[in-house]
């Protein structure tokens, strides 16, 4: 008996990285999951992992910043495993600059996808959530259900990532307010700020060449020169950057019964650094 038995958990980005890692530790504690993921290979290979350890998965592949994609998301939890107890608006992405090089398409991309969408998400999820839930009172029954949204250190102000900070810090504001919308359908709202966390976008490189990502058409330059990872790690009490498995993890903390009376709240996991 896992501790997410016959729950059904909807994760972005859950192809790779973080994402992946709680998807699949979701998964070892009895939850279906949803996988997304912008590219349908990770999203499959991922599907494939779940279905070998005995668990239900399916995929919704595609960008989570499409107008149509909060619908069919909700759609395919819908249909294949007949409501929603989890969601984690975890997928995402950094296009750093200073904001006198930043252009209009810069800030709103970054706004698109760690605000905008999981807005529509949960927007669309709610006539679902709702009648499940008001069946469950009417009932008698106690059900808690779960969202978790993922915001950063970064939410506190970091140079060079005007667009990012705002996003992450907007991410908690709509996590409180609908901690307080929710609460009467026994809907916990909670969010988890990352630190350094290790995954492809954080990868250190050596001088000037750093590697970049394919994301909705754009080449995104991605990870850390090696001296600013070093003083990272300076930084960090625990003295390293955090593994995929332990961000995961933080998150996970947020989707089980334990949980049940926490809501509108923020835990970083960053090794001990940062305050929002």
């Amino acid at each position: 008996m896992g501790k997410l038995d016959g729950k059904v958990a909807l994760v972005t980005g859950s192809g790779r990285g973080i994402g992946r890692s709680l998807a699949l530790k979701l998964a070892s504690e009895g939850a279906r999951v949803v996988v997304n993921d912008l590219d349908a290979d990770p999203a499959h290979e991922v599907l494939a992992e779940i279905r070998a350890m005995g668990a239900e998965a399916a995929a919704c592949v595609g960008s989570v910043t499409d107008a149509a994609f909060a619908d069919r998301f909700v759609k395919t939890a819908v249909e294949h495993f007949g409501g929603i107890d989890i969601i984690v608006n975890n997928a995402g992405y950094t296009w750093d600059n200073v904001i006198q090089k930043m252009s209009d398409e810069q800030w709103q991309a970054i706004v698109d996808c760690h605000m905008t969408a999981p807005f529509r998400i949960l927007r669309a999820a709610y006539p679902v959530i709702s009648a499940a839930a008001k069946a469950e009172i009417a009932e008698g029954r106690e059900v808690y259900r779960k969202i978790v949204n993922i915001s950063s250190v970064s939410a506190g102000g970091n140079a060079g990532q005007v667009n990012y900070s705002a996003a992450k810090a907007g991410i908690i504001g709509l996590t409180k307010a609908l901690s307080k919308e929710w609460g009467r359908l026994n809907v916990n709202v909670n969010a988890v700020a990352f630190g350094h966390i290790e995954t492809r976008l954080t990868v250190p490189f050596a001088g000037k060449a750093s590697a970049t990502v394919s994301i909705e058409g754009r080449e995104i330059k991605v990870g850390i020169s090696e001296q600013i990872v070093e003083q990272s790690k300076k930084a960090i009490p625990l003295g390293r950057p955090g593994r995929p498995e332990e961000a995961a993890g933080s998150v996970y903390l947020f989707c089980i019964p334990e949980s049940n009376y926490v809501t509108g709240q923020v835990l970083i996991c960053g090794g001990g650094i940062g305050s929002i």
